[in-house]
């Protein structure tokens, strides 16, 4: 395994991060800045959408640049916007910083995935790339209690100072410990997006986005969850989303190293459906020791199903693979904002506890969906 992919997995866990650090301290933005709570959280809504649109654009523009260069270019845009929210005087000027880091942010995620999936054998891609992936999956979960501890320590700037001076020293290790890498044969604009047109490579991206609304529809709302189904306090809370979190953390390395192993499609369908077994399960859990166990198994499906799904686009159309993987990673952004807004619909017409069946029920829909896109032949030309 080649060591560079250990300081790509660094730069994606740092720009991951930047996502949900302020979660947990809304509350000290809104009174700083006096605003509502509710605006307060259009800072993560407009980061996830800007995020999820922007990487295959700049992906796109930038196709014939340097991979390394283009890697230290977006950090350093990636840290001004960062120190833009550093030193935000009121709200608008804070949104702008978020836009900035959000848009930079999705770049640096997707080079981190593409350079790694690029680097050394092939044998080892599936790794690589689940590798990286915790990275992200690890940032996703440490954010807001990272975010939660400086924040309430040191004011609501103090998390944003902190991934100002991690974006430095990742620049610092990209420049001294990176090669450069050259940019793939670029593939005409057309012909990249007409891949969508392909019901095989179409379905691939609708598999991500449905299993990812499933995950999210539960995952959004554990909280009320747990202490309605469970009756668990505030410390039993914070426990159990550590728990969670080292399960789908270890995830994305699973799932790497069993898509080298077994091959990209047995490890999704497998994945997919211990998924949705445990998603089905966690509402006719009766214990807090069973309920630990399903929850585990979720959490590290949640994750695993990423890198496999990712080697299996680039196994699909890999003259394009850099486009697929980022437009799988928006596929993935937008399955989370779907299923919050479904999950949160459901609370409303029905109750919390109906969230994990519902979310179940999406994962079933996204192993329809890749078992007719593994089904299907690809076309030669879609030019």
């Amino acid at each position: 395994m080649d060591k560079r992919i250990y300081l790509l997995t660094i730069v994606s866990f740092v720009v991951g991060m930047v996502e949900l650090i302020i979660g947990g301290i809304l509350d000290l933005v809104a009174n700083d800045l006096q605003v509502s709570l509710g605006q307060a959280g259009l800072l993560i809504t407009i980061f996830s959408l800007i995020f999820a649109i922007s990487a295959p654009i700049l992906l796109i523009v930038t196709a014939k640049m340097e991979r390394k260069r283009l890697t230290l270019l977006a950090l350093l845009v990636f840290l001004i916007g960062n120190l833009v929210a550093v030193f935000s005087p009121v709200y608008s000027i804070l949104f702008i910083g978020r836009i900035i880091s959000a848009a930079s942010g999705s770049l640096l995620i997707i080079l981190c995935l593409t350079i790694a999936a690029n680097l050394g054998d092939d044998k080892y891609r599936g790794r690589a790339i689940g590798i990286v992936s915790m990275g992200v999956s690890g940032s996703l979960v440490l954010g807001v209690p990272i975010g939660l501890v400086l924040g309430n320590s040191f004011g609501w700037r103090a998390p944003f100072v902190f991934i100002v001076i991690l974006s430095i020293l990742s620049m610092i290790g990209v420049h001294f410990f990176m090669d450069k890498v050259a940019p793939k044969p670029q593939v005409p604009l057309k012909q990249q997006m007409n891949t969508l047109r392909e019901s095989k490579i179409f379905l691939g991206h609708a598999t991500t986005f449905l299993y990812m609304a499933g995950h999210t529809i539960l995952y959004a709302y554990l909280t009320p969850f747990v202490k309605t189904t469970m009756n668990m306090d505030g410390n039993w809370v914070s426990i159990i989303y550590l728990i969670f979190g080292i399960a789908a953390v270890s995830g994305g390395g699973i799932g790497g190293a069993f898509s080298d192993r077994f091959g990209s499609k047995k490890t999704i369908i497998s994945a997919i459906l211990i998924f949705a077994f445990a998603l089905l399960l966690i509402p006719y859990t009766t214990t807090m020791i069973v309920f630990l166990v399903v929850m585990i198994i979720w959490g590290m499906m949640s994750w695993a199903i990423t890198p496999a799904l990712q080697s299996y686009l680039i196994e699909t159309s890999p003259e394009t693979s850099d486009i697929q993987q980022s437009l799988n990673n928006s596929a993935l952004h937008f399955g989370i904002a779907f299923g919050s807004l479904i999950g949160g619909f459901v609370i409303e017409q029905a109750t919390v506890q109906q969230n994990a069946s519902i979310g179940g029920i999406f994962v079933l829909l996204s192993l329809g969906t890749i078992l007719i896109s593994m089904t299907r032949l690809r076309r030669k030309s879609y030019a």
